[in-house]
């Protein structure tokens, strides 16, 4: 008995790992992802009604009497079972989702943030406006002030992605030639996983980032803090391999010669938890690694491997690009 349950076990176990609340539609944590919940439970409760009355029927239309077989294939029975019912249950359900999530239609608000969020074959280039008006690069990794609304605007460089925070709400395609904008909002500290949930070739699946909210106070102190700029002859002589490299043709550091914008933007990659769109943890051996031999981490993404480097010379470069906070 125990040996037949095994694969139903193993089966529910394999579920189950799923169920986690960083990246779940049903652990909301803002107002659209609740929304997005509730709609979600009255579809699975509604199915799951349809579901049985369908049962019900095919039950009595096997093993019931000749008078209930007789009635369930009527004219009447199937005008009403077969159209009727789906068109009227299915109008109710559309009318009430269109009016459940009528405000997730973002308008024009005074005070709330606006996020830039470009998709990139494989990874997510990020722009926040600067006190001064000016632009400040991030990539990868999304940090929002808890509470406040959030105008994620969304663009894609080069083919379809789709921008999507479970836990924050629902997804929003970003398509080339078109801006999309997505209204969220973080009720609680956390952090929250997102996916790009539109196939785009390549390692797509590898294509995370992560939401990271902060208490109003943090978020605008990192937000205004400057790249730090290291120190140390270690540091520059990793730096001076990054520039001798060309490293900086592709990505930026402020305050650097570095300014490429192909790749992206460096110039506080030491604080982010992850590398290459939230595939591996960033620690100084995965920077190593992806340096040296990124298609071996993230086989398709688009830098080249630098196998030039001796492992001293890795060393000093990667201790310079941790530094960068």
């Amino acid at each position: 008995m125990i040996r037949r349950s095994l694969p139903y076990i193993a089966a529910g176990t394999f579920a189950l790992s799923g169920c986690s609340e960083m990246q779940s539609a049903l652990a909301p944590a803002g107002d659209e992802a609740r929304r997005v919940a509730l709609l979600t439970w009255i579809l699975f409760a509604g199915a799951a009604m349809i579901l049985l009355i369908v049962g019900i029927a095919l039950y009595l239309g096997i093993r019931g009497s000749e008078r209930s077989r007789r009635v369930l294939g009527s004219d009447k029975a199937i005008k009403l079972g077969g159209i009727a019912f789906p068109v009227v249950t299915l109008t109710v359900l559309l009318g009430y989702g269109v009016w459940l999530m009528r405000g997730t239609i973002a308008t024009d608000q005074p005070g709330t943030l606006r996020i830039e969020v470009t998709g990139e074959q494989w990874w997510w280039r990020v722009a926040y406006a600067g006190r001064n008006g000016t632009a400040i690069a991030e990539a990868n990794e999304l940090r929002i002030p808890v509470g406040r609304e959030i105008d994620v605007v969304l663009r894609s460089a080069d083919v379809i992605h789709s921008f999507w925070v479970p836990s924050l709400g629902g997804k929003l395609d970003m398509i080339p030639g078109r801006t999309n904008t997505l209204r969220l909002k973080a009720e609680r500290p956390g952090i929250y996983r997102g996916q790009c949930a539109e196939y785009c070739g390549g390692p797509h699946a590898l294509m995370a980032m992560e939401i990271v909210a902060l208490p109003d106070g943090e978020f605008e102190a990192w937000l205004a803090a400057g790249a730090a700029t290291p120190t140390g002859d270690r540091h520059e002589r990793g730096r001076a391999l990054f520039e001798s490299a060309g490293c900086g043709a592709c990505h930026t550091v402020r305050g650097t010669q570095a300014s490429g914008v192909v790749g992206p933007d460096l110039s506080r990659v030491g604080a982010r938890r992850f590398l290459a769109a939230a595939t591996v943890p960033n620690t100084p051996e995965n920077l190593a690694r992806f340096i040296a031999s990124g298609q071996a981490i993230k086989p398709g993404n688009l830098m080249p491997e630098f196998k030039i480097f001796s492992d001293d010379e890795l060393g000093a470069l990667v201790m310079y690009l941790v530094s960068l906070k």
